[in-house]
């Protein structure tokens, strides 16, 4: 029988999803189905919810019905004795008690239409009574709800589905209290604010109801304790039903509030959408007040302490690394790396955008790194992970539009150094186009200076030569660098330029004059040739037949 009708629950037991009602059923049926209840009942009856199609043949199916099933009978009960006024009265009555939406009495094989002892009993207690044709089968009645059923729970799941989407992406907005009432307000027909546990409202979705009655709940909201809620009823448009929802601590303590108010009975999709809601803010609230204890209590030692938060074997000390070890989900005596993140190029998408909320950002690397350790910053972001940070991190950031630079394993309290390690790393992401480890790194005067640097060294050291007639200029910069080359001999550097000894002296003597430096200085011949790295050996319209030379 209709005990166990298959209605799919919604999460946290809010009751059925989808619903049926017995005027949308009536409408798709087959023709020659008749409704034979007068106009006032059949008009109430239509916006009934049909939980299950019934049918029965028992003088008494009452034990085996569940509220609003609709019965159906080929009128068996109806035969004999069960056919007199009386006994209908009886069946009807039973019926209207068991709360069923509707009676649907089928024609043939025992009856020719439909008993009038029984049309008056259904008029006379206000059940909708439907005539069947013989042409419509019970089965057929059966089969065309359940479809018409499984369609309405896809469309509420659809429903469901797009508002738990929306409010998780509220949840990670600027504003993720007001985003998340807002947003719960487009997908229910309710009024709703948030308060907080001193009673100030702290959000709101629509205009807020009389201060003095949201104070009254608040205050028998904040005096329980537990999951409990609490219901009233306000003489204002839309909050003709006010139902309080506490927030509370992990440890049952007052967090806050949430009061949502309106003017109907809402169905279970809307049920669901508005505990969604609340649980978000909740979470919020928890998050804020007593989740993530470790940064916190991290960054108040690195404020008041910083000498010995993280290094020595004071108590801080030991305190700090534990703490940094919970924020990187590593043990105490782990390594670590600093990652710096730069957007791989102007208009990538890994740029944040303009008026986004840093919240989604910080979330995105927190998961990527496994940390709570980041920081957003005017180049990118920065990462203090327990992370090698391997191919498949650098290909996920790249994927995203960021470049990584890593540095090697680092003692907590050499991260200031691991810090500067990859802040001189950061220009190599911009020359190179591609993410860098300092562990993978040949380090040299010139990669760490970069193109743009490199060349506005070479422009300060080497300006004089380079501002000569091109072929003057080119011949003597192909001396300097062969001399340079050669650690300043003479002979050598004559001979791997193909000049006289004399020749090479005396060009070098024009750049020394030209540069006005000394060029006996080891550190000044240093320089220029780290600054010659950045101009180019042989410029357009130069040959190298241009360049003086001795045979």
């Amino acid at each position: 029988m209709g005990r166990f009708a298959p209605q799919p629950p919604l999460p946290g037991g809010t009751g059925q999803l989808g619903q049926v009602t017995l005027g949308g059923f009536l409408d798709e049926l087959p023709a020659g189905i008749q409704v034979l209840s007068d106009e006032a009942t059949a008009a109430a009856a239509r916006g009934a919810a049909v939980r299950w199609v019934e049918p029965s043949e028992l003088e008494d199916p009452t034990p085996y019905l569940l509220e609003g099933e609709l019965v159906l009978t080929a009128g068996l009960p109806f035969l004999g004795p069960g056919g007199t006024a009386a006994a209908l009265e009886d069946y009807v009555a039973r019926l209207v008690r068991a709360k069923v939406c509707a009676l649907g009495f089928g024609i043939q094989p025992y009856f020719d239409e439909v008993p009038g002892e029984l049309v008056r009993a259904c008029r006379q207690q206000q059940l909708m009574l439907l005539q069947i044709p013989q042409s419509v089968p019970f089965a057929a009645l059966g089969l065309h709800f359940a479809r018409l059923l499984e369609a309405q729970n896809l469309q509420a799941l659809r429903r469901l589905s797009e508002a738990t989407g929306q409010l998780l992406k509220a949840v990670l907005s600027a504003r993720p209290d007001a985003q998340v009432l807002e947003t719960l307000a487009r997908h229910a027909p309710v009024r709703a604010l948030l308060a907080g546990a001193d009673g100030r409202i702290r959000a709101q979705a629509g205009h807020a109801p009389d201060p003095d009655r949201v104070a009254a709940l608040l205050g028998r909201l904040f005096a329980g304790s537990g999951p409990r809620i609490e219901v009233d009823s306000f003489a204002e448009p839309g909050f003709g039903t006010v139902t309080g929802y506490p927030l509370r601590s992990t440890r049952d303590a007052n967090i806050g509030a949430v009061l949502v108010g309106a003017d109907g009975t809402l169905g279970p999709v809307e049920r669901n959408i508005v505990e969604t809601a609340v649980g978000l803010l909740e979470a919020l609230l928890r998050q804020r007040t007593s989740g993530a204890l470790a940064p916190g209590q991290l960054a108040t030692g690195l404020l008041l302490h910083p000498e010995t938060a993280l290094s020595g074997a004071s108590r801080q000390a030991g305190a700090g690394q534990d703490l940094l070890a919970q924020c990187t989900s590593s043990a105490r005596s782990g390594t670590l790396r600093v990652v710096q993140g730069i957007p791989a190029a102007t208009g990538a998408a890994g740029r944040r955008g303009a008026g986004e909320g840093p919240m989604r950002e910080l979330l995105q690397w927190r998961r990527l790194f496994d940390t709570k350790l980041v920081e957003l910053t005017d180049y990118g972001f920065c990462a203090i992970t327990r992370l090698r940070v391997d191919g498949a991190a650098t290909a996920e950031a790249e994927r995203l539009g960021w470049l990584l630079a890593v540095s090697e394993p680092a003692e907590p309290s050499d991260l200031p150094a691991a810090y500067r390690q990859v802040t001189s790393l950061r220009r190599q992401l911009q020359t190179s186009g591609r993410s860098v480890r300092a562990d993978q790194t040949s380090w040299s005067v010139a990669g760490l200076l970069g193109p743009e640097a490199g060349s506005m060294l070479a422009r300060q050291l080497l300006g004089p030569l380079l501002d000569l007639e091109p072929a003057k200029s080119h011949g003597l910069l192909r001396v300097l660098r062969g001399w340079l080359a050669e650690n300043g001999s003479w002979d050598a550097s004559a001979k791997a330029l193909g000049l006289h000894r004399n020749s090479v002296r005396r060009q070098i003597g024009q750049v020394g004059e030209l540069l006005a430096v000394d060029l006996a200085d080891a550190a000044t011949r240093a320089e220029l040739l780290i600054a010659l790295r950045f101009v180019d050996p042989q410029p357009a319209g130069v040959s190298a037949a241009a360049a003086p030379h001795e045979g």
